[in-house]
């Protein structure tokens, strides 16, 4: 039998050596050996350990290397609720699974797997995908630690919804069932067929449409046809979220030029951030960038962004977690003068799992970004590419590049009830489980997770317990707030 897997940290750093090809029944038997070192019942355990470090200087310690001004606007998100609050606190996660149990089957993990960090967008094909659509964590390490990620934030949003202790162990029980189940069914799939595997949304709320008895004349579960109404037309303003609509709301037409509008701090065009020297010589050190990242780029894809001339470039605020981190966005038009392309440049800084599980083998953090997401996803972006630039303050820093916004639509836990959250989970289950197969070994996984309740049912446990630590952890920050240890600019 296989020597279980160890239960020390991995390194992270993958190298080139010849792969291990074990038989199926090796790799079985590998996966239930990983239950001897570490039972699927003690993937419930969540305990704060002596020595916890404090939630609050982990996430002064990220605001060290970002735009001091932008700093106090992450506190304001993250202090609008526990699940906001929960949203910003990769690190702080990341810091206390490394205390947990785990099989030592690495993955290529998400490193911030939420709920939120799941939603559809366009592919290649110009069909509407469910997929992972947030990468700026990745690193291989535990598969655990993205199931638990994910189950928390369920757990935190279900009681932000009111929802009862009951449902919210529903709502997790069905997201790790969908992991383990899928998990399973990858495991007996070819390998081919796990890399095609994708979620055309439109065909899976077809099928849960049938499976729910709601494809009919007359649905006898009103609850549920309403949600599935909410799915639709959600997913109908997803495919309103283009280059077009966001041109439209981000840019203005001055003295018959397109230049982005002023919102500060939200979005300030890059003349507005710096003297005129100064903004001249980033607008050419970010050109310079978008001029080098295309070499990143399939080679029919570097034709295509050619035939797109550079217009101008604003800084703009995203997200909860990344808010202070340099994140740009240029405008660039097509050969008739007419057709944008918004291109978004975001710095990548080192995963939140690396002082966890080893440095990236990627020397570039945007790289990293950009090779895991092509690793997890099934269908990217097609313009994810990644550069390094010095800034006009002498310091390297790396940057990824994708389209700013293409059908994308993510969806909101505070119009969820019950039922529809549990459905969400699911498929964002079934998502996380073909991520990590593509990666992973699925044979193993699945071999570990078994065919019983045992896992599902310590991850809801699990989920409780730490949606408890994530509520004090938020009072704290709220503490740190009131106190005027941390400056905070709400409502933006």
């Amino acid at each position: 039998m296989p020597t279980p897997p160890s239960h020390q940290p991995a390194s992270g750093v993958v190298t080139r050596a010849a792969v291990d090809h074990l038989e199926v029944g090796e790799r079985v038997a590998l996966g239930k050996a990983a239950r001897s070192v570490v039972p699927r019942s003690s993937q419930g355990a969540w305990e704060a350990q002596p020595g916890r470090p404090d939630p609050v200087a982990l996430l002064e310690s990220q605001a060290a290397s970002r735009v001091p001004e932008l700093v106090p606007i992450r506190y304001g998100r993250m202090l609008v609720s526990p699940f906001s609050f929960y949203r910003g606190a990769a690190l702080i996660m990341a810091s206390d699974l490394d205390a947990t149990p785990r099989s030592g089957l690495d993955v290529q993990a998400c490193g911030d797997a939420h709920m939120s960090n799941f939603g559809v967008f366009a592919s290649a094909e110009r069909n509407l995908v469910f997929d992972v659509n947030d990468f700026d964590e990745t690193l291989p390490g535990p598969w655990e630690w993205d199931v638990k990620r994910l189950a928390a934030s369920l757990a935190i949003a279900g009681r932000e919804r009111g929802y009862s202790d009951r449902e919210r162990a529903d709502v997790v029980v069905e997201a790790a069932s969908s992991y383990r189940t899928e998990m399973a069914r990858l495991a007996n799939t070819r390998d081919l067929d796990v890399w095609y595997a994708r979620m055309d949304i439109d065909k899976v709320l077809a099928d849960i449409g049938d499976e729910l008895g709601l494809t009919g004349p007359k649905s006898a579960d009103k609850a549920m046809s309403r949600i599935k109404a909410r799915a639709d037309k959600a997913l109908a303003k997803a495919r309103t979220r283009d280059s077009m609509q966001a041109l439209a709301k981000l840019t203005e037409v001055v003295d018959g030029e397109t230049r982005f509008v002023s919102d500060p701090p939200l979005l300030v065009p890059i003349e507005e951030l710096y003297p005129e020297q100064e903004s001249g010589a980033l607008t050419d050190l970010l050109h310079q960038l978008l001029r080098r990242y295309r070499s990143t780029l399939q080679s029919d894809r570097q034709h295509l962004l050619e035939q797109f001339r550079f217009i101008s470039i604003a800084r703009k605020v995203v997200g909860v977690g990344s808010v202070g981190t340099r994140a740009w966005v240029l405008l660039l038009v097509g050969s008739n003068g007419t057709d944008p392309l918004l291109l978004q440049a975001k710095e990548a800084q080192a995963s939140v799992l690396e002082q966890f599980v080893g440095k990236s083998r990627y020397q570039n953090q945007g790289e990293r970004v950009v090779a895991g997401q092509h690793l997890m996803q099934a269908s990217s972006d097609i313009f994810l590419g990644w550069e390094r630039v010095t800034g006009l303050d002498g310091v390297e820093r790396d940057f990824y590049v994708r389209q700013l916004r293409d059908w994308k639509g993510s969806a909101d836990p505070d119009q969820m009830v019950p039922k529809a959250m549990a459905v969400y989970g699911r498929l964002c289950g079934w998502t996380l489980a073909r991520a990590h197969a593509r990666s992973g070994d699925r044979i193993a996984i699945a071999a570990y997770l078994g065919t019983g309740k045992s896992f599902d049912n310590a991850i809801a446990a699990f989920a409780e317990t730490y949606a408890d630590q994530n509520q004090r952890d938020y009072a704290a920050l709220q503490r740190a707030a009131a106190e005027g240890r941390i400056a905070v600019e709400s409502g933006l």
